[in-house]
Protein backbone atom coordinates (compact mmCIF):
# COMPACT_ATOMS: atom_id res chain seq x y z
CA UNK A 1 0.00 0.00 0.00
CA UNK A 2 2.92 2.43 0.79
CA UNK A 3 4.15 1.88 -2.53
CA UNK A 4 1.30 2.51 -4.26
CA UNK A 5 1.53 5.74 -2.62
CA UNK A 6 4.27 6.91 -3.41
CA UNK A 7 3.45 6.19 -6.93
CA UNK A 8 0.26 8.03 -6.83
CA UNK A 9 2.10 11.21 -5.12
CA UNK A 10 4.91 11.17 -7.59
CA UNK A 11 2.68 11.35 -10.47
CA UNK A 12 2.26 14.99 -12.67
CA UNK A 13 -1.06 16.40 -12.49
CA UNK A 14 -1.46 16.67 -16.38
CA UNK A 15 -3.52 19.49 -16.73
CA UNK A 16 -2.33 21.38 -13.97
CA UNK A 17 1.33 20.38 -14.65
CA UNK A 18 0.41 21.38 -18.72
CA UNK A 19 -1.54 24.59 -17.40
CA UNK A 20 1.89 25.86 -15.57
CA UNK A 21 4.09 24.48 -18.50
CA UNK A 22 2.02 26.98 -20.95
CA UNK A 23 2.12 30.09 -18.87
CA UNK A 24 5.83 29.68 -18.79
CA UNK A 25 6.25 29.44 -22.34
CA UNK A 26 3.51 32.27 -22.57
CA UNK A 27 5.02 35.04 -20.87
CA UNK A 28 8.83 33.66 -22.26
CA UNK A 29 6.73 34.54 -25.65
CA UNK A 30 5.37 37.79 -23.71
CA UNK A 31 8.40 38.90 -22.52
CA UNK A 32 9.96 39.25 -25.67
CA UNK A 33 7.26 41.06 -27.89
CA UNK A 34 5.81 43.23 -25.14
CA UNK A 35 8.68 45.47 -24.47
CA UNK A 36 9.04 46.90 -28.19
CA UNK A 37 6.22 49.18 -28.06
CA UNK A 38 7.84 51.09 -25.26
CA UNK A 39 10.85 52.04 -26.51
CA UNK A 40 9.25 55.40 -27.86
CA UNK A 41 8.29 56.31 -24.37
CA UNK A 42 11.45 54.90 -22.34
CA UNK A 43 13.42 57.18 -24.65
CA UNK A 44 11.05 60.40 -23.80
CA UNK A 45 10.93 59.27 -19.95
CA UNK A 46 14.67 58.28 -19.94
CA UNK A 47 15.67 61.56 -22.06
CA UNK A 48 18.13 58.24 -24.00
CA UNK A 49 18.68 57.24 -27.80
CA UNK A 50 17.13 54.28 -29.61
CA UNK A 51 20.71 52.98 -29.59
CA UNK A 52 20.77 52.80 -25.34
CA UNK A 53 16.69 52.19 -25.27
CA UNK A 54 17.50 49.25 -27.72
CA UNK A 55 18.85 47.35 -24.87
CA UNK A 56 16.07 46.84 -23.09
CA UNK A 57 14.79 44.30 -25.29
CA UNK A 58 18.46 43.30 -26.57
CA UNK A 59 19.29 42.15 -22.91
CA UNK A 60 16.28 39.97 -22.67
CA UNK A 61 17.11 38.53 -26.39
CA UNK A 62 21.41 38.15 -25.44
CA UNK A 63 20.73 36.66 -22.06
CA UNK A 64 18.12 34.27 -22.78
CA UNK A 65 20.09 33.13 -26.19
CA UNK A 66 23.59 32.97 -24.51
CA UNK A 67 22.42 31.45 -21.06
CA UNK A 68 19.85 29.02 -22.34
CA UNK A 69 22.11 25.93 -23.10
CA UNK A 70 23.98 25.89 -19.56
CA UNK A 71 20.78 26.28 -18.23
CA UNK A 72 19.05 23.23 -19.82
CA UNK A 73 22.18 21.16 -18.63
CA UNK A 74 22.02 22.35 -15.29
CA UNK A 75 18.48 21.24 -15.11
CA UNK A 76 19.84 18.25 -16.40
CA UNK A 77 22.01 17.51 -13.16
CA UNK A 78 20.57 20.05 -10.56
CA UNK A 79 16.88 18.91 -11.53
CA UNK A 80 14.02 20.67 -13.87
CA UNK A 81 11.72 21.50 -11.03
CA UNK A 82 13.77 23.49 -9.66
CA UNK A 83 15.47 25.48 -11.93
CA UNK A 84 12.05 26.14 -13.69
CA UNK A 85 10.67 27.25 -10.59
CA UNK A 86 13.87 29.68 -10.26
CA UNK A 87 13.45 31.08 -13.75
CA UNK A 88 10.08 31.97 -13.25
CA UNK A 89 10.93 33.15 -9.47
CA UNK A 90 13.32 35.77 -11.65
CA UNK A 91 10.79 36.54 -14.24
CA UNK A 92 9.52 39.90 -13.01
CA UNK A 93 11.55 43.06 -12.92
CA UNK A 94 10.74 47.06 -13.19
CA UNK A 95 13.45 49.46 -12.34
CA UNK A 96 13.22 53.57 -11.81
CA UNK A 97 16.35 54.16 -14.28
CA UNK A 98 17.19 52.79 -17.18
CA UNK A 99 20.65 51.23 -16.30
CA UNK A 100 18.82 49.08 -13.80
CA UNK A 101 15.86 48.06 -15.84
CA UNK A 102 18.62 47.03 -18.73
CA UNK A 103 20.14 44.99 -16.01
CA UNK A 104 16.53 43.69 -14.72
CA UNK A 105 15.72 42.47 -18.28
CA UNK A 106 19.12 40.35 -18.64
CA UNK A 107 17.92 38.86 -15.42
CA UNK A 108 14.40 38.20 -16.57
CA UNK A 109 16.05 36.96 -19.75
CA UNK A 110 17.42 34.42 -17.73
CA UNK A 111 14.55 33.23 -16.32
CA UNK A 112 13.02 33.14 -20.02
CA UNK A 113 15.72 30.86 -20.89
CA UNK A 114 15.04 28.38 -17.98
CA UNK A 115 11.12 28.52 -18.96
CA UNK A 116 12.00 27.94 -22.28
CA UNK A 117 14.79 25.06 -22.00
CA UNK A 118 12.50 23.37 -19.23
CA UNK A 119 9.23 23.50 -19.87
CA UNK A 120 9.49 21.40 -23.05
CA UNK A 121 11.60 18.78 -21.64
CA UNK A 122 8.70 18.15 -18.83
CA UNK A 123 6.53 17.04 -21.77
CA UNK A 124 8.15 13.04 -21.60
CA UNK A 125 7.00 13.05 -18.11
CA UNK A 126 3.51 14.61 -17.91
CA UNK A 127 1.56 12.73 -20.59
CA UNK A 128 1.98 9.54 -22.95
CA UNK A 129 4.27 9.51 -25.71
CA UNK A 130 0.93 9.58 -28.32
CA UNK A 131 0.01 12.58 -26.85
CA UNK A 132 3.23 14.37 -27.32
CA UNK A 133 2.27 16.08 -30.29
CA UNK A 134 -0.53 17.46 -29.18
CA UNK A 135 1.26 18.82 -26.14
CA UNK A 136 3.85 20.86 -28.91
CA UNK A 137 1.15 22.00 -30.41
CA UNK A 138 -0.16 23.63 -27.40
CA UNK A 139 3.34 25.17 -26.97
CA UNK A 140 3.01 26.50 -30.66
CA UNK A 141 -0.73 28.10 -29.80
CA UNK A 142 0.49 29.83 -26.28
CA UNK A 143 3.97 31.09 -27.64
CA UNK A 144 2.07 33.21 -30.62
CA UNK A 145 -0.41 34.21 -28.01
CA UNK A 146 2.57 35.87 -26.35
CA UNK A 147 3.48 37.37 -29.47
CA UNK A 148 0.32 38.56 -30.70
CA UNK A 149 -1.01 39.76 -27.38
CA UNK A 150 2.56 41.41 -26.78
CA UNK A 151 2.32 44.52 -28.83
CA UNK A 152 -1.50 45.49 -27.98
CA UNK A 153 -1.52 44.62 -24.30
CA UNK A 154 1.60 46.57 -23.96
CA UNK A 155 -0.08 49.99 -25.72
CA UNK A 156 -2.89 49.81 -23.86
CA UNK A 157 -0.88 49.11 -20.62
CA UNK A 158 1.42 52.26 -20.93
CA UNK A 159 -1.60 54.14 -21.92
CA UNK A 160 -3.62 53.61 -18.73
CA UNK A 161 -0.86 52.77 -16.55
CA UNK A 162 2.21 53.87 -17.61
CA UNK A 163 5.11 52.07 -19.09
CA UNK A 164 6.22 50.32 -15.31
CA UNK A 165 3.10 48.16 -16.06
CA UNK A 166 4.06 46.53 -18.83
CA UNK A 167 6.79 44.65 -16.71
CA UNK A 168 4.92 44.63 -13.37
CA UNK A 169 2.39 42.62 -15.54
CA UNK A 170 4.69 39.62 -15.31
CA UNK A 171 4.69 39.66 -11.53
CA UNK A 172 0.99 38.22 -11.29
CA UNK A 173 1.46 35.68 -13.74
CA UNK A 174 4.67 34.90 -13.20
CA UNK A 175 3.33 33.83 -9.19
CA UNK A 176 0.39 31.85 -10.73
CA UNK A 177 3.28 29.74 -13.05
CA UNK A 178 4.83 29.55 -10.13
CA UNK A 179 2.21 27.89 -7.92
CA UNK A 180 0.96 26.05 -10.54
CA UNK A 181 4.49 23.70 -11.22
CA UNK A 182 5.12 23.63 -7.69
CA UNK A 183 1.61 22.10 -6.90
CA UNK A 184 1.23 19.92 -9.84
CA UNK A 185 5.04 19.18 -10.65
CA UNK A 186 5.79 16.65 -7.70
CA UNK A 187 9.71 17.09 -6.39
CA UNK A 188 10.39 13.88 -8.31
CA UNK A 189 9.58 15.05 -11.60
CA UNK A 190 12.82 16.52 -13.31
CA UNK A 191 15.15 14.60 -10.61
CA UNK A 192 18.68 15.62 -10.94
CA UNK A 193 21.36 13.44 -12.91
CA UNK A 194 24.65 12.29 -12.18
CA UNK A 195 27.80 14.06 -13.81
CA UNK A 196 29.42 17.61 -12.87
CA UNK A 197 28.43 20.80 -14.97
CA UNK A 198 31.13 21.84 -17.13
CA UNK A 199 31.72 25.57 -16.57
CA UNK A 200 34.27 25.83 -18.89
CA UNK A 201 32.58 24.36 -21.74
CA UNK A 202 29.46 26.61 -20.89
CA UNK A 203 31.44 29.80 -20.71
CA UNK A 204 33.36 29.13 -24.16
CA UNK A 205 29.40 28.45 -25.55
CA UNK A 206 28.38 31.69 -24.02
CA UNK A 207 30.62 33.88 -25.20
CA UNK A 208 30.40 32.32 -29.01
CA UNK A 209 26.36 32.68 -28.84
CA UNK A 210 27.09 36.22 -27.08
CA UNK A 211 29.79 37.51 -29.93
CA UNK A 212 27.73 36.23 -32.40
CA UNK A 213 24.39 37.70 -31.29
CA UNK A 214 25.99 40.86 -30.79
CA UNK A 215 27.41 41.13 -34.39
CA UNK A 216 23.98 40.20 -35.10
CA UNK A 217 21.79 42.35 -33.58
CA UNK A 218 24.10 45.57 -32.37
CA UNK A 219 26.10 45.53 -35.69
CA UNK A 220 22.85 44.61 -37.86
CA UNK A 221 25.20 42.02 -39.56
CA UNK A 222 27.69 44.69 -41.33
CA UNK A 223 31.45 44.07 -42.36
CA UNK A 224 33.39 46.48 -40.49
CA UNK A 225 36.42 46.01 -37.82
CA UNK A 226 33.82 46.11 -35.07
CA UNK A 227 31.51 43.15 -36.43
CA UNK A 228 34.59 41.41 -38.21
CA UNK A 229 36.18 40.99 -34.58
CA UNK A 230 32.73 39.77 -32.94
CA UNK A 231 32.52 37.21 -35.85
CA UNK A 232 35.73 36.30 -35.57
CA UNK A 233 35.62 35.83 -31.91
CA UNK A 234 32.42 33.32 -32.04
CA UNK A 235 34.46 31.53 -34.57
CA UNK A 236 37.60 31.03 -32.04
CA UNK A 237 35.19 30.22 -28.72
CA UNK A 238 32.77 27.88 -31.06
CA UNK A 239 36.24 25.77 -32.02
CA UNK A 240 37.61 26.20 -28.17
CA UNK A 241 34.18 25.08 -27.15
CA UNK A 242 33.91 21.53 -30.09
CA UNK A 243 37.54 20.43 -28.37
CA UNK A 244 36.50 21.33 -24.78
CA UNK A 245 33.05 18.64 -25.35
CA UNK A 246 35.29 16.23 -26.89
CA UNK A 247 37.84 16.13 -24.12
CA UNK A 248 35.49 17.16 -21.34
CA UNK A 249 35.07 13.85 -18.74
CA UNK A 250 31.15 15.25 -18.04
CA UNK A 251 30.35 17.59 -21.52
CA UNK A 252 27.85 20.37 -21.73
CA UNK A 253 26.37 19.00 -24.50
CA UNK A 254 27.64 15.38 -25.26
CA UNK A 255 29.12 14.89 -28.57
CA UNK A 256 27.38 11.18 -29.11
CA UNK A 257 24.06 13.60 -29.01
CA UNK A 258 24.54 15.13 -32.48
CA UNK A 259 25.51 11.18 -33.61
CA UNK A 260 21.52 10.08 -32.56
CA UNK A 261 19.10 9.90 -35.63
CA UNK A 262 18.64 13.36 -36.99
CA UNK A 263 19.38 15.62 -34.61
CA UNK A 264 21.57 17.99 -36.11
CA UNK A 265 19.37 17.80 -39.29
CA UNK A 266 16.44 18.62 -36.83
CA UNK A 267 18.43 21.92 -35.71
CA UNK A 268 19.50 23.00 -38.92
CA UNK A 269 15.99 22.47 -40.55
CA UNK A 270 14.80 24.29 -37.09
CA UNK A 271 17.22 27.39 -37.40
CA UNK A 272 16.25 27.59 -41.71
CA UNK A 273 12.59 27.83 -40.22
CA UNK A 274 12.91 30.39 -37.78
CA UNK A 275 14.94 33.15 -40.30
CA UNK A 276 12.11 32.56 -42.50
CA UNK A 277 9.53 33.53 -40.15
CA UNK A 278 11.61 36.69 -38.65
CA UNK A 279 11.66 37.83 -43.17
CA UNK A 280 7.81 38.14 -42.38
CA UNK A 281 8.45 40.27 -39.46
CA UNK A 282 11.62 42.09 -41.28
CA UNK A 283 10.27 43.11 -44.38
CA UNK A 284 6.42 43.00 -44.37
CA UNK A 285 6.37 46.23 -42.74
CA UNK A 286 8.08 47.96 -45.15
CA UNK A 287 6.12 46.85 -48.24
CA UNK A 288 3.18 46.89 -46.87
CA UNK A 289 3.70 50.30 -46.04
CA UNK A 290 5.88 51.77 -48.99
CA UNK A 291 4.44 49.44 -51.53
CA UNK A 292 0.74 49.24 -50.84
CA UNK A 293 0.46 52.48 -48.94
CA UNK A 294 -1.04 51.47 -45.66
CA UNK A 295 -0.87 53.19 -42.53
CA UNK A 296 0.93 52.35 -38.80
CA UNK A 297 -2.17 50.78 -37.98
CA UNK A 298 -3.19 48.96 -40.67
CA UNK A 299 0.27 47.73 -40.69
CA UNK A 300 -0.51 46.63 -37.06
CA UNK A 301 -3.39 44.37 -37.93
CA UNK A 302 -1.60 43.13 -41.14
CA UNK A 303 1.02 41.75 -39.32
CA UNK A 304 -1.30 40.32 -36.75
CA UNK A 305 -2.60 37.91 -39.38
CA UNK A 306 0.32 35.32 -38.87
CA UNK A 307 0.43 35.16 -34.63
CA UNK A 308 -3.39 34.84 -34.76
CA UNK A 309 -3.39 32.04 -37.61
CA UNK A 310 -0.96 30.45 -35.12
CA UNK A 311 -2.82 30.61 -32.21
CA UNK A 312 -6.03 29.11 -34.00
CA UNK A 313 -3.72 26.17 -36.08
CA UNK A 314 -1.13 25.03 -33.01
CA UNK A 315 -3.65 22.28 -31.35
CA UNK A 316 -5.03 21.11 -34.56
CA UNK A 317 -1.03 20.77 -35.95
CA UNK A 318 0.09 19.03 -32.75
CA UNK A 319 -3.09 16.42 -32.86
CA UNK A 320 -2.17 15.67 -37.29
CA UNK A 321 1.17 14.88 -35.42
CA UNK A 322 0.06 12.50 -32.96
CA UNK A 323 -2.32 11.13 -35.51
CA UNK A 324 -0.29 11.17 -39.04
CA UNK A 325 3.31 10.73 -37.49
CA UNK A 326 5.96 12.97 -36.85
CA UNK A 327 8.18 12.19 -40.53
CA UNK A 328 5.15 13.05 -42.35
CA UNK A 329 3.93 16.06 -40.41
CA UNK A 330 7.61 17.66 -40.45
CA UNK A 331 8.03 17.15 -44.29
CA UNK A 332 4.33 18.60 -44.93
CA UNK A 333 5.15 21.66 -42.44
CA UNK A 334 7.79 22.69 -44.68
CA UNK A 335 6.32 22.09 -48.09
CA UNK A 336 3.64 24.26 -46.83
CA UNK A 337 5.65 26.61 -45.80
CA UNK A 338 7.66 26.52 -48.79
CA UNK A 339 4.57 27.34 -50.86
CA UNK A 340 3.71 29.95 -48.78
CA UNK A 341 7.21 31.76 -49.21
CA UNK A 342 7.06 30.89 -52.96
CA UNK A 343 3.34 32.39 -53.43
CA UNK A 344 3.90 35.60 -51.26
CA UNK A 345 5.51 37.41 -54.17
CA UNK A 346 3.69 36.08 -56.94
CA UNK A 347 0.20 37.17 -55.17
CA UNK A 348 1.17 40.09 -53.14
CA UNK A 349 1.97 41.58 -57.15
CA UNK A 350 -1.71 39.60 -58.72
CA UNK A 351 -3.87 40.75 -55.52
CA UNK A 352 -2.15 43.20 -53.26
CA UNK A 353 -2.87 43.23 -49.60
CA UNK A 354 -5.89 39.95 -50.11
CA UNK A 355 -2.64 38.02 -51.70
CA UNK A 356 -0.41 39.09 -49.21
CA UNK A 357 -2.71 37.72 -46.52
CA UNK A 358 -3.51 34.62 -48.06
CA UNK A 359 0.26 33.71 -48.43
CA UNK A 360 0.94 34.17 -44.76
CA UNK A 361 -2.32 32.42 -44.36
CA UNK A 362 -0.47 29.21 -45.91
CA UNK A 363 2.90 29.92 -44.63
CA UNK A 364 1.87 30.13 -40.46
CA UNK A 365 0.23 26.89 -40.53
CA UNK A 366 3.08 25.25 -41.96
CA UNK A 367 5.49 26.77 -39.42
CA UNK A 368 3.14 25.76 -36.84
CA UNK A 369 2.84 22.11 -37.93
CA UNK A 370 6.42 22.13 -38.34
CA UNK A 371 7.28 23.15 -35.16
CA UNK A 372 5.43 20.21 -33.37
CA UNK A 373 6.61 17.59 -35.74
CA UNK A 374 9.85 18.40 -35.64
CA UNK A 375 9.63 18.83 -31.79
CA UNK A 376 7.99 15.87 -30.81
CA UNK A 377 10.81 13.74 -33.06
CA UNK A 378 13.33 15.38 -31.65
CA UNK A 379 11.98 14.95 -27.64
CA UNK A 380 10.62 11.90 -27.82
CA UNK A 381 13.57 9.92 -28.44
CA UNK A 382 15.67 11.38 -25.68
CA UNK A 383 17.00 9.64 -22.89
CA UNK A 384 15.61 11.54 -19.27
CA UNK A 385 19.12 12.95 -18.30
CA UNK A 386 19.54 15.04 -21.53
CA UNK A 387 15.51 16.02 -21.91
CA UNK A 388 17.02 19.96 -20.26
CA UNK A 389 20.04 20.44 -22.43
CA UNK A 390 18.25 18.93 -25.47
CA UNK A 391 14.83 21.35 -25.19
CA UNK A 392 17.22 24.17 -25.24
CA UNK A 393 19.12 23.63 -27.78
CA UNK A 394 15.71 23.25 -30.29
CA UNK A 395 15.19 26.42 -28.19
CA UNK A 396 18.05 28.04 -29.20
CA UNK A 397 18.33 26.97 -32.70
CA UNK A 398 14.90 28.83 -33.20
CA UNK A 399 16.67 31.89 -31.54
CA UNK A 400 19.68 31.79 -33.57
CA UNK A 401 17.17 31.66 -36.73
CA UNK A 402 15.27 34.43 -35.66
CA UNK A 403 18.67 36.78 -35.34
CA UNK A 404 20.19 35.74 -38.32
CA UNK A 405 17.32 36.12 -40.77
CA UNK A 406 16.79 39.78 -39.01
CA UNK A 407 20.56 40.66 -39.85
CA UNK A 408 21.15 38.26 -43.55
CA UNK A 409 17.95 38.78 -44.52
CA UNK A 410 17.68 42.06 -43.75
CA UNK A 411 20.27 43.06 -45.81
CA UNK A 412 19.46 40.63 -48.65
CA UNK A 413 16.34 42.76 -48.46
CA UNK A 414 18.39 46.38 -48.31
CA UNK A 415 21.02 45.23 -50.86
CA UNK A 416 17.91 44.11 -53.50
CA UNK A 417 16.09 47.18 -52.84
CA UNK A 418 19.20 49.27 -54.13
CA UNK A 419 19.55 51.90 -50.54
CA UNK A 420 19.92 51.47 -47.12
CA UNK A 421 17.07 54.39 -46.59
CA UNK A 422 15.04 51.40 -47.37
CA UNK A 423 11.94 53.74 -45.35
CA UNK A 424 12.17 56.30 -47.88
CA UNK A 425 12.58 53.90 -50.69
CA UNK A 426 9.78 53.58 -53.43
CA UNK A 427 7.13 51.38 -54.09
CA UNK A 428 8.61 49.34 -56.69
CA UNK A 429 11.87 49.05 -55.13
CA UNK A 430 10.34 47.61 -52.22
CA UNK A 431 8.29 45.29 -53.77
CA UNK A 432 11.41 43.76 -55.91
CA UNK A 433 13.25 43.76 -52.06
CA UNK A 434 10.42 41.56 -51.32
CA UNK A 435 10.35 39.77 -54.05
CA UNK A 436 14.28 38.39 -53.94
CA UNK A 437 13.97 38.17 -49.96
CA UNK A 438 11.07 35.56 -50.21
CA UNK A 439 12.90 33.50 -52.84
CA UNK A 440 15.78 33.06 -50.87
CA UNK A 441 13.46 32.48 -48.17
CA UNK A 442 11.83 29.71 -50.00
CA UNK A 443 15.15 28.17 -51.48
CA UNK A 444 16.21 27.94 -47.72
CA UNK A 445 12.79 26.36 -47.16
CA UNK A 446 13.35 23.73 -50.05
CA UNK A 447 16.82 23.57 -48.70
CA UNK A 448 15.55 22.17 -45.06
CA UNK A 449 13.01 20.06 -46.77
CA UNK A 450 15.35 18.06 -48.82
CA UNK A 451 17.38 17.95 -45.50
CA UNK A 452 14.95 16.57 -43.44
CA UNK A 453 13.49 14.05 -46.02
CA UNK A 454 17.29 12.94 -46.59
CA UNK A 455 17.50 12.40 -42.84
CA UNK A 456 14.07 10.42 -42.61
CA UNK A 457 15.20 8.22 -45.77
CA UNK A 458 18.63 7.38 -43.88
CA UNK A 459 17.22 6.46 -40.96
CA UNK A 460 14.98 4.44 -42.59
CA UNK A 461 17.24 2.71 -44.50
CA UNK A 462 19.53 1.86 -41.56
CA UNK A 463 16.33 0.47 -39.40
CA UNK A 464 16.02 -1.92 -42.33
Amino acid sequence: MNHMHVIATDRPHPLGALAGLSLAILLSSLGTSIANVALPTLGHVFSASFQQVQWVVLAYLLASTVLIAGIGRLGDLLGRRLLLLCGLALFAAAAPSLTVLIVARAFQGAGAAAMMALAMAFVSETVPKERIGSVMGLFGTTSAVGTALGPSLGGLLIATFGWPSIFLIAVPFGILAFALVWRFLPAGQGVKGSGRFDLAGATLLAAALGAYALAMTVGAGGIDAWNTGLLAAAVVAATLFVVRQRRAAFPLIRPAAFRRPGFAASLVASMQVATVIMVTLVVGPFYLSRTLGLGPAHVGFVLATGPLVSVLTGVLAGRMVDRFGAVRMTLAGLATMAAGAGALPVLSSLFGLPGYIAAIVVLTPGYQLFQAANNAAVMSGVPSDERGVTSALLNLSRNLGLITGASLMGAIFTLAVGTRDVANAGGAAVATGLHVTFAVAAALLLGALALMAIRFRTNRSGTA
